[in-house]
């Protein structure tokens, strides 16, 4: 399949976004996030953590929850990219493997998250954004008995 030069910009664009977001909650840098998604994005981590909101609502969520993280590392491969017509917005699923090193300050556990990212994205002035993302559970290895009600 041949890419057009536009085609395998904007791939390498939407790419460095959501690795972008990646690196941003690893590092607890979550008002970085506003870089990567419009305004009036809206995230769904209802399968995973039970949650789903606004941006604003995402950020509060992710500060509070990572209270308890002690280190996350979110490695994203194998995005299939599907563009409109118009090529002004688009749809990915990308593979997402984390482990998460977690603690309730009696007991410290690692466990590993497997999941599938589902985005929404449209081009704006400033490049492209995550209007939606979704995601999807795939599986969860040793979550601790002390976290299970907070996981989907």
């Amino acid at each position: 399949m041949a890419l057009s030069v536009q085609e395998m910009s904007d791939r390498f664009e939407i790419q460095d976004l959501l690795v972008g977001y990646c690196y941003a909650v690893d590092a607890r840098d979550f008002d970085k996030l506003d870089d990567y998604f419009t305004a009036d994005a809206f995230i769904d981590y209802s399968e995973m953590a039970l949650f789903k909101g606004t941006l604003a609502e995402t950020k509060a969520f992710l500060t509070a929850s990572f209270q308890q993280v002690l280190a996350a590392q979110h490695v994203v491969s194998t995005t299939r990219y599907e563009f409109a017509a118009d090529r002004q917005s688009a749809k990915t699923k990308t593979v997402c493997y984390n482990p998460m090193t977690v603690t309730n300050g009696a007991d410290t556990d690692t466990m590993i998250c497997g999941l599938w990212y589902i985005h929404d994205l449209v081009r704006t002035p400033d490049g492209w954004r995550i209007a939606k993302l979704y995601e999807e559970k795939s599986y969860l290895i040793g979550v601790p008995e002390w976290l299970k009600d907070q996981m989907g």
